[in-house]
């Protein structure tokens, strides 16, 4: 397997040492890296069992990207084996009203995983620091505050029990363009397209050294940061699944004991 030590964040971490066509976790043609992912899809629903089965653990896996960087097809694809009683998938958009009125982390508290549970967060709280500093909406003071706390609320959810996987689907400005064209000229992804998306593209540079500062700033030994190359759609699902089998694997989950009182017992 390869490493993915070169993709974990450190504190000298430069976005621009990670190439997103990059895929060093495909091997073979592309039939036996379908074979592959399914192997890795039915491992994980078996680990995700374990983790139902032994009810004190619980994983949230957090996925950051520009848009059309993947977040919904690695969902789709990576979980493609795993019961959806095990799985919960929450999808964090611009805050209504009502989230508006509470404090930036509460809706995403309110969404953590329970025990034995995977929770999958497409897009996260680092919206809530990504965006307004792009737009120009908070200061970098108030930026360095939300960083803080973001690591606290995460070290709280895993002294509480909760193993945290997060990563940044990295693509190209070529690849996105790409992809945003073939949402409008296919009719059937048209209604994924939106004019919001061009304007964020507008601002690929700011939001790459938005990104850059996020990551460095909040990868930890408790919550590390994954950059993930995803040009290529396989590949990042392919190394997103190996490292979510990889960390449960980890966990070394094991078969709760039985009941004593089931020995010998007969159902007539």
């Amino acid at each position: 397997m390869p490493s993915f030590k070169k993709y974990r964040v450190g504190s000298k971490f430069m976005l621009a040492d990670i190439d997103p066509g990059e895929s060093p976790f495909l091997e073979g043609d592309e039939a036996a890296q379908r074979a592959q992912l399914d192997r890795l899809a039915e491992e994980l629903d078996e680990l995700q069992n374990l983790l139902h089965a032994v009810g004190q653990r619980k994983l949230l896996l957090v996925l950051q990207g520009m848009d059309t960087s993947g977040k919904d097809g690695t969902i789709r694809w990576v979980f493609s084996r795993t019961s959806p009683l095990g799985v919960r998938v929450t999808a964090f958009k611009a805050p209504n009203e009502n989230e508006l009125a509470h404090d930036y982390l509460w809706r995403c508290h309110a969404a953590v995983p329970r025990n034995g549970e995977i929770m999958v967060w497409n897009r996260s709280h680092y919206e809530d620091v990504l965006v307004p500093w792009v737009e120009g909406w908070i200061d970098k003071a108030e930026v360095q505050r939300r960083y803080a706390q973001i690591q606290d609320f995460e070290r709280l959810l895993v002294e509480t029990g909760t193993v945290v996987v997060k990563c940044m689907l990295h693509i190209s400005k070529k690849e996105q363009r790409e992809r945003l064209q073939a949402r409008i000229d296919e009719p059937d992804k048209r209604w994924k397209f939106q004019i919001d998306d061009l304007k964020a593209r507008e601002k690929w540079d700011a939001y790459q050294r938005a990104y850059e500062q996020a990551l460095r700033s909040t990868s930890s030994s408790h919550a590390p940061w994954h950059v993930i190359p995803a040009d290529s759609k396989r590949h990042r699902n392919l190394m997103i699944a190996q490292l979510l089998v990889r960390t449960l694997r980890d966990m070394k989950l094991a078969v709760p004991p039985a009941d004593p009182a089931l020995e010998g017992l007969v159902v007539k």
